[in-house]
C-alpha cells in the first residue's frame, strides 16, 4: 500500500467513528447517515434512500470482513489493513460512490455545484479547506460545477491502494487516528 493510501485509510477511520469512541461500529453509520441526509435536503427520496443504502452495505462489509474477533465493532487495527482491498470492498465503495455523488444533484443536471459539494463533505466530516482543494483538483467549469461521474470516480480513487497523486490526497490532514 502506498503511503498516500494509509494516509487516506487513517483519515476514513476517524471520519467513519461518527460518535468518537475510538472504534467503528452500527452506529456511526447510522450518525453519518443523518448528517449527510440533512445536507442532502433539496435530493429525492430515491437518492436519500441510495445513500443509506449504501451506508449500510459499507457497515455490513466491514462487520462481515473486518471484526475478525467477532464483538460487533471494527478497530483501527483491524480496519488499517484490509480496508483499501478492491476484491473485499470494491463493490461496496463502488455503490457508495454511485449514491453520494448522486445525491449532489438533486435537480439531475449530471453536474454537482461547490455549496452542495461542500455540505455534503462537511456533514462526512472533512475539513472545509480540504473539501475546496478537493473540489478545485477536479477541475470546474466556469460556474464552478463539477461532474458527477467526476466525483464518483474520484471517491473510487481515494480508495485505490495503488494510487499516489490523486485529487482525493488533498482531503489528508494530520489528524490521528
Amino acid at each position: 500500500m502506498r503511503d498516500e493510501a494509509a494516509k487516506r485509510v487513517e483519515l476514513v477511520f476517524s471520519l467513519f467513528d461518527a460518535n468518537g469512541n475510538g472504534v467503528l461500529d452500527s452506529g456511526d453509520f447510522d450518525l453519518m447517515t443523518g448528517r449527510v441526509l440533512e445536507a442532502a435536503a433539496a435530493s429525492d427520496n430515491g437518492a436519500k434512500d441510495a445513500i443509506r443504502a449504501a451506508f449500510r452495505r459499507y457497515w455490513t462489509t466491514l462487520a462481515t470482513e473486518l471484526d475478525a474477533n467477532g464483538d460487533g465493532v471494527i478497530s483501527v487495527d483491524e480496519f488499517r489493513p484490509f480496508v483499501l482491498d478492491p476484491e473485499r470492498f470494491g463493490p461496496a465503495v463502488a455503490e457508495f460512490a454511485e449514491a453520494l455523488s448522486a445525491l449532489g444533484d438533486p435537480d439531475g443536471d449530471g453536474l454537482i455545484e461547490r455549496p452542495l459539494f461542500v455540505s455534503l463533505m462537511r456533514a462526512i466530516g472533512f475539513e472545509e479547506a480540504n473539501i475546496h482543494a478537493l473540489f478545485d483538483a477536479f477541475g470546474p467549469d466556469a460556474d464552478d460545477r463539477i461532474t458527477v461521474a467526476t466525483w464518483a470516480a474520484g471517491i473510487e480513487d481515494y480508495y485505490a491502494p495503488d494510487k499516489a497523486g490523486i485529487p482525493g490526497d488533498r482531503l489528508v490532514t494530520a489528524r490521528a487516528v
